[in-house]
């Protein structure tokens, strides 16, 4: 059987008809979907190029293929492709394939309506809440209240009317985006460490740093990851206690914008950005060279940046956003949007050794929970009952849930 599924992503197709990805879901994502279908069909925006892009990884391979949709860029261009869009990612799918969703996605929304009325059985995947990423001071849009409301309606929607559910989250996605109490459901991170990830042991801190590293990690296309926030923080911390600079590890159009808040806030020389890194063993080294991982995020899924740092054994601040609750204990986090409250916790973690030397233990151990090893099965489950909801052999009266992946 065939599984089809809907993404956010924007792919990249070379002369010779090769897929690539710059920064997004690589061929390595799709093929999980191979542990219960027989080849993988990806419906997401696609533009001609003439080579491939540097650090490029691909998308297609063995089993997985990529159908091509119209490439549009923001809601404008939604809108205003919107019925070439509809036509392209509804013939994606025909009434044999089974149909899994990654959503919230305007590209998922089109898919999931047409089979709502043609009668056939969709599954989601819930890797993000719009009613977080649409929030104020997230996006700066003149409809974004309206957008607000209407996506996370059809959201809710959706996971009512959907023949399975996966969420990102152990419980924040769930309470927020309910399935009916008869449509099989799982909590299953979408992020799954290869061994390499991980180091041995946990961190011994015996004195605080004399300069103090933070490093922060995320894209810069929009202040969803509240590096400004980070930034304000780093020039409220106090003269006479523990000294800090940022490192940030990303790219994106708000950088400029970024490096004059510095300078406005007279952190200039403590900020630096890497621009883009090769390669997953460089970001490792970047982890590996800081005292403390900061993610201030005004919205988050289940964040895989933090994730990879707690694998680092790197101790953590984090904002109260998504499912960063479920990561972090409460001395850890903070609000967004802040300042204040982040630089005092920075502040408070680096003052103690004994602070950090207990989150470096307890996040490497939270962290072993996102081996690939551990997910693998349930996710393989997972897909497992999505084939047999999509094949007529299991129904709505299914068993209510699936085993959590955490």
């Amino acid at each position: 059987m065939r599984v089809v599924v809907t993404s956010e992503s924007r792919f990249s197709r070379t002369p010779d008809g090769a897929v690539w990805v710059e920064a997004g879901p690589d061929n390595a994502i799709w093929r999980r979907y191979l542990a219960a279908f027989d080849n993988v069909r990806v419906a997401a925006r696609v533009r001609d190029i003439a080579q491939r892009p540097p650090a490029a990884a691909r998308v297609d391979g063995d089993g997985v293929e990529v159908w091509a949709l119209p490439y549009y860029v923001g809601p404008q261009g939604y809108l205003l492709g919107r019925r070439a869009i509809a036509a392209a990612v509804t013939a994606a799918a025909d009434p044999r394939d089974a149909v899994v969703l990654r959503v919230p996605s305007p590209i998922g929304s089109l898919l999931a309506r047409a089979r709502y009325r043609a009668r056939l059985p969709y599954a989601l995947e819930v890797i993000g809440d719009p009613y977080d990423v649409l929030a104020p001071g997230v996006v700066r849009h003149p409809l974004r209240p309206l957008l607000r409301m209407l996506s996370t309606q059809t959201l809710r929607r959706q996971c009512r009317e959907a023949a399975a559910v996966a969420y990102e989250t152990d419980r924040r996605l769930q309470l927020r985006y309910p399935a009916l109490p008869t449509t099989p459901t799982a909590g299953i991170s979408s992020v799954d460490l290869p061994p390499a990830a991980f180091v041995p042991r946990a961190r011994r801190v015996r004195q605080p740093p004399p300069v103090a590293t933070l490093v922060s990690v995320g894209s810069l296309e929009q202040l969803y990851k509240g590096i400004d926030t980070l930034i304000s923080a780093l020039a409220l911390m106090p003269a006479d206690g523990p000294q800090a600079r940022l490192v940030h590890v990303g790219v994106g159009a708000y950088r400029p914008h970024l490096e004059q808040l510095a300078a406005r806030s007279g952190v200039a020389d403590q900020v630096s950005f890497t621009g883009p890194l090769p390669d997953a063993e460089a970001v490792r080294r970047a982890l590996d060279a800081a005292d403390l991982f900061v993610m201030p995020s005004r919205t988050e899924g289940l964040p895989r940046a933090l994730i990879e740092a707690m694998a680092r054994a790197l101790p953590a601040v984090g904002s109260t956003a998504g499912g960063i609750p479920e990561l972090l204990e409460p001395d850890c986090l903070v609000p967004p949007d802040d300042p204040a409250a982040l630089a005092f916790t920075v502040t408070a973690m680096l003052a103690h050794p004994d602070r950090l030397a207990a989150a470096s233990v307890r996040n490497l151990r939270r962290a072993r929970d996102f081996s690939a090893e551990t997910l693998d099965a349930r996710r393989a489950s997972f897909y497992r009952t999505v084939a047999e909801t999509s094949t007529g052999q299991s129904d709505r009266r299914a068993p209510a849930s699936l085993p959590s992946a955490r």
